[in-house]
């Protein structure tokens, strides 16, 4: 699904806020783009406050994602328990574990088990050699096909930094690496109840990653970020998306050349 070598993207919002939400960013994104892989939460189990929109649940969620790969859209999904493996597997084509959940072996084991792609994101608080112990988990499954995703490393309080050696490192393991140039410019619990961002340097990062070398990138993406049910400070603006991917698309090319 994400091949090594290729040059993926993988665009939506960050939770599932309507259908006709998730159906009007699918289009518009695909419009802007071309070929990519759609992404949405049906939960977020993981937000800073009890209060926070969470998402339309399991059920709903998957309802609405179906609705979404009927325009022929591959799905990512996050699952955070290992009882939703199954169901999500059932509508997504890649299962993706959140960063905080990344050493769950029950959840790692019953990703895998679906033989559906699985994309782990890297914890803030894990050195990237020690993914290798999150990929034998899903490989003691038989499934290999698995992806491991950067999205920064803690650096303080309420802050991320990236290290782009992190890239190398995990691609060494033997699966494919996305960057996640959106996540990894969060501030979390920046703004107390909610976390913050600083979505200007979103094309810094991804130029860096790209250039480093990556299969993929992650980008959670908004027609109207302010007004977001979650995550809208560290999401990149929709109309910013094609412009940004072309130029990185560029990148990609000149290193699969040797250019530079």
């Amino acid at each position: 699904m994400i091949p090594r070598g290729g040059f993926t993207l993988i665009a939506g919002p960050c939770v599932i806020e309507s259908e006709e939400h998730c159906l009007y960013l699918a289009r518009a994104i695909r419009d802007a783009v071309g070929p990519f892989i759609f992404k949405a939460s049906f939960d977020k189990a993981n937000r800073s406050s009890v209060h926070s929109y969470r998402g339309p649940g399991l059920d709903q969620g998957l309802r609405i994602l179906a609705s979404v790969r009927a325009l022929r859209l591959p799905i990512l999904t996050d699952i955070h328990e290992p009882s939703q493996a199954g169901p999500a597997a059932e509508v997504a084509d890649i299962l993706q574990i959140p960063a905080f959940l990344c050493r769950q072996t029950d959840l790692l084991i019953a990703a895998g088990r679906t033989g559906r792609t699985v994309n782990v994101k890297k914890g803030q608080f894990l050195a990237p050699q020690d993914m290798i112990h999150v990929v034998e988990k899903i490989r003691s499954t038989g499934n290999q096909d698995i992806v491991l995703t950067e999205r920064g490393s803690s650096f303080g309080y309420n802050n991320l930094v990236v290290d782009m050696r992190s890239l190398a490192i995990m691609r060494s393991l033997g699966v494919p690496v996305v960057f996640d140039a959106t996540h990894s410019v969060q501030t979390p619990g920046g703004l107390g109840a909610t976390s913050g961002g600083a979505p200007e340097f979103i094309p810094t990062l991804a130029r860096a990653a790209t250039a480093a070398g990556i299969d993929g990138l992650f980008v959670e993406t908004h027609n109207d970020p302010p007004r977001a049910l979650s995550d809208g400070a560290n999401a990149l603006p929709l109309p910013q998306l094609g412009p940004l991917w072309a130029h990185l698309q560029k990148i990609h090319a000149l290193l699969q050349h040797d250019k530079i």
